[in-house]
C-alpha cells in the first residue's frame, strides 16, 4: 500500500521520483509490460542468493507481481540447503521508491477492509518474508530507499548502503499511516523517539546519518557496495547455517519476550542446534585447534 515520493523540487535532500503508483518522473505507463524475470534478476552464487529488483527507470517501485516473486524467492531460499545467505539490491539510481500499485489484480468496488487487506497480505508479507527467511538477509542500498523500499532494508538482517543512498519514509508527505511494518520496525531499531521524528517529518535520511541512527551497519563508496556485500554474504554462506538461523530467530523474538521466555527460547535452541553437523564439527575444530569446516547441515 505504500507510495513512493511525489515529485519534487530538485535539491541534495530528496529523490526525483514521481506520483503514488512509483513511477518515475518520465511517463513508462505506455511501455510493454517487460516479463517478470527481466524485473526481478535472480542468481545463485556460491551459496549466496541474489536478489535484484530491476526496474531501474521507475526508481525500482515494486508491482504486485515483483512482490509476489520477491516472497517466493526468499521461501525457497529457507528451503534449500544450497543457499546459505541471502542479498537484496537493485539497480540504477534507486533500491525502492516504494509500491507500485498499478500492477495489483482488479478488485472492483473497494469495500470496507480491501485497504487492511491489502496491507495485510501485501507489504506486511514482504517485510515478513525477510524477518521469516531462515537465512541470513543482506540489504545492499544502492540508492533511494522509500516507503515499503525502506522498511524492505530496514526489515534485513544486516544493512549495507551506498554513500549516496538515503532513506524516506514518505508516508506523511501523503497524510497516510506508515504501513508495511515500518512503526514495527523503526522503534526497535532506533528508538520511538527517533522513529517518530523520521515518520512525522518524512525527511530524507543520508546514508551516513543512517549509519549513526542504527538503521545501517556500513556505509560504503557507491563502487564498493557489491563487493562488500559480496564478502559479508560469502563469509555468512560459509558460517554454521542453521546455528545463525537459530540466533536469527532469537534476535527478532527477544524484544518481544520477557526474560524467562527468552531464555527457555535460547536453551531450546540450543539443544536444537547441537543435533547439527556444523554444531559437531565446530566443537570438534576448537578440540582439535584448527579452523572448522562448516556445511550448512
Amino acid at each position: 500500500m505504500t507510495p513512493s515520493p511525489e515529485p519534487q523540487p530538485h535539491t541534495t535532500s530528496d529523490t526525483d521520483t514521481d506520483t503514488d503508483t512509483g513511477d518515475p518522473a518520465s511517463d513508462t505507463g505506455n511501455r510493454p509490460a517487460a516479463p517478470l524475470d527481466s524485473l526481478i534478476l535472480h542468481t545463485t552464487d556460491n551459496n549466496v542468493s541474489w536478489i535484484t529488483l530491476n526496474r531501474p527507470e521507475a526508481m525500482n517501485a515494486v508491482t504486485w507481481d515483483q512482490r509476489e516473486r520477491v516472497i517466493a524467492l526468499l521461501g525457497e531460499a529457507s528451503a534449500d540447503p544450497g543457499v546459505r545467505a541471502v542479498v537484496i539490491t537493485a539497480t540504477g539510481k534507486g533500491f525502492c521508491a516504494g509500491a507500485d500499485l498499478r500492477g495489483a489484480p482488479a478488485t472492483g468496488e473497494r469495500v470496507p477492509g480491501d485497504v487492511a487487506r491489502t496491507i495485510r497480505q501485501g507489504a506486511q508479507r514482504l517485510v515478513a518474508a525477510v524477518l521469516d527467511c531462515e537465512k541470513p538477509v543482506i540489504a545492499a542500498v544502492n540508492g533511494t530507499a522509500a516507503g515499503i523500499g525502506a522498511h524492505l532494508a530496514f526489515a534485513c538482517d544486516l544493512v549495507i548502503a551506498a554513500e549516496p543512498a538515503k532513506f524516506i519514509e514518505v508516508f506523511v508527505r501523503r497524510g497516510l499511516v506508515p504501513d508495511g511494518g515500518g512503526a514495527y520496525l523503526l522503534p526497535r531499531l532506533i528508538g520511538p523517539q527517533r522513529a517518530k521524528e523520521l515518520m512525522f517529518f518524512g525527511d530524507s535520511v543520508p546514508a551516513a546519518d543512517a549509519e549513526r541512527m542504527g538503521l545501517v551497519n556500513r556505509v560504503v563508496p557507491a563502487d564498493e557496495l557489491e563487493k562488500t556485500a559480496r564478502e559479508w554474504a560469502e563469509r555468512l554462506a560459509a558460517g554454521p547455517t542453521r546455528a545463525l538461523a537459530l540466533t536469527k530467530q532469537l534476535v527478532n523474538a527477544s524484544l518481544e519476550s520477557d526474560r524467562a521466555t527468552a531464555f527457555a527460547a535460547e536453551a531450546a535452541a540450543q539443544e536444537i542446534n547441537m543435533t547439527t553437523a556444523d554444531a559437531n564439527e565446530g566443537v570438534a575444530s576448537f578440540v582439535e585447534r584448527r579452523a572448522p569446516t562448516y556445511r550448512g547441515r
